[in-house]
């Protein structure tokens, strides 16, 4: 039977995302995760890695996702926790049968202590590049807030980071097959960017969505009022986080999507609803937020 051509390199890129990139040397068990992680959601404490779905991993800890995407042709990682926390994520990354080195690219959420603080130490045992969008890229190589978060003074510095390329709002960065899409989402921080692929388990394929943080939270001498054009570029990332074709979401802090509810059947997995309920909600505390500065 002749195969044409067309259908043969559907078949490969199907393979491809498809595949698990190397023999794991761990279950990835969601279970192990949860129960290891029952009472504790601190930023660096300690946890297992989990397979969410196809590709993708959560190799982090209890309170932060630091997220592998993995494939044969190289893996990205999505956010490092904090500095202290990095000699575990590498761990688990080996832990899964993946070598640090084969870490290509590594993207970032939000440029605060407790999701790029990890990434120095990253970037040395890895070798990968850091990209970012361009509002973050200060703060991610100084290691402190810049002038215009709005949480500028509440959190520690971290060790800075290389950033080795800037991203766009919509740009496209490939590892391989591995083809992730960029959104910016500022508000949370000026430089907030949350992220949309593809992944395939077998003949199972889902829209995947990392969305980042969206609370609005900020040091007690700031006032989103008074920043209209912020609150404007806040909430069109809030819209655009809600548009995304979105079956599983992601979010940096975990309980904020009942990710490992999630993972163990508590709750869908899979809800094509879910990004657009997570940006409603972001939406309800803004106005909240912004009701109350008025009454002040």
């Amino acid at each position: 039977m002749s195969v044409k051509p067309y259908a043969l390199a559907t078949a490969i890129w199907t393979a491809l995302v498809a595949t698990p990139a190397a023999a794991q040397t761990s279950d990835a068990s969601p279970a192990a995760l949860v129960a290891s992680c029952a009472g504790k959601d601190g930023w660096s404490d300690p946890a297992p890695p989990a397979r969410i779905f196809g590709n993708v991993y959560q190799v982090g800890t209890c309170g932060i996702v630091a997220l592998l995407i993995t494939s044969d042709e190289g893996h990205v990682l999505i956010d490092a926790a904090t500095d202290k926390a990095a000699p575990g994520i590498a761990r688990n990354i080996e832990a899964l049968g993946f070598r640090l080195r084969d870490v290509k690219v590594m993207l970032n959420g939000h440029e605060h202590l407790d999701h790029a603080g990890g990434f120095a130490a990253m970037q040395r045992l890895t070798g990968a590049r850091l990209l970012a969008r361009a509002p973050a890229k200060a703060a991610l190589e100084s290691g402190k807030a810049s002038a215009d978060d709005p949480q500028i003074g509440l959190n520690d510095p971290f060790p800075g980071a290389r950033v080795d390329g800037i991203v766009a709002d919509r740009q496209v960065v490939r590892v391989g097959p591995i083809v992730l899409t960029a959104h910016a989402t500022p508000g949370h921080t000026p430089g907030s960017t949350s992220w949309s692929w593809r992944s395939c388990d077998r003949s199972r394929c889902r829209n995947m969505v990392y969305a980042d943080s969206i609370s609005a939270l900020s040091h007690d001498n700031y006032r989103f009022s008074d920043h209209p054009a912020y609150v404007a570029a806040y909430r069109a990332g809030l819209d655009r986080i809600a548009g995304l074709n979105c079956d599983i979401l992601i979010t940096p802090h975990p309980g904020a999507s009942n990710l490992y509810d999630r993972l163990i059947g508590k709750a869908p997995l899979v809800d094509r609803r879910a990004c657009a309920a997570y940006a409603k909600g972001g939406r309800e505390r803004l106005s909240a937020r912004l009701a109350r500065e008025g009454a002040k």
